[in-house]
């Protein structure tokens, strides 16, 4: 099967979509909007559900996001217990350039776990930057 790379808007509040068909795969969460704490741990679950096994995060109060996501994924593992098999990697990129963490995303991230050969660039912001970000993950 070949690699998929995805992208997605979301704003606060947006009905989450169902993305389990890139499980297992990598996500860079990319933030430019101020999100409630709540939607932000409803975001992270969903990320943990979905399949995500190593989230990227940068923009606006991204270590919160690294945060949120550990929490949900100590929240539903099985009696509370993360092993390594359904251990979410986590990291935070406040200080990088943008194109830091896509090139993080194709290179350090992939090369810790082979099998996340799918991403899913995560945008929660007002205006798309679609092409932007893939054409950046590609060159990276």
């Amino acid at each position: 099967m070949q690699p998929m790379t995805e992208y997605l808007l979301l704003n606060n509040n947006n009905k989450l979509p169902e993305i389990s068909h890139l499980k297992p795969f990598r996500a860079i969460v990319v933030i430019e909007n101020e999100v409630s704490s709540e939607w932000q741990y409803k975001v992270s679950k969903w990320l943990v559900n979905s399949g995500c096994f190593y989230m990227m995060a940068w923009g606006k109060e991204c270590s919160s996001w690294d945060d949120s996501v550990d929490f949900a994924n100590v929240e539903l593992s099985e009696n509370f217990e993360v092993t390594d098999e359904n251990l979410v990697m986590t990291t935070w990129h406040e200080n990088d350039p943008i194109e830091k963490v896509f090139e993080f995303a194709k290179i350090p991230a992939l090369f810790m776990n082979p099998e996340l050969k799918n991403l899913l660039i995560l945008h929660i912001a007002n205006e798309s930057k679609e092409q932007q970000f893939k054409t950046m993950y590609q060159v990276a």
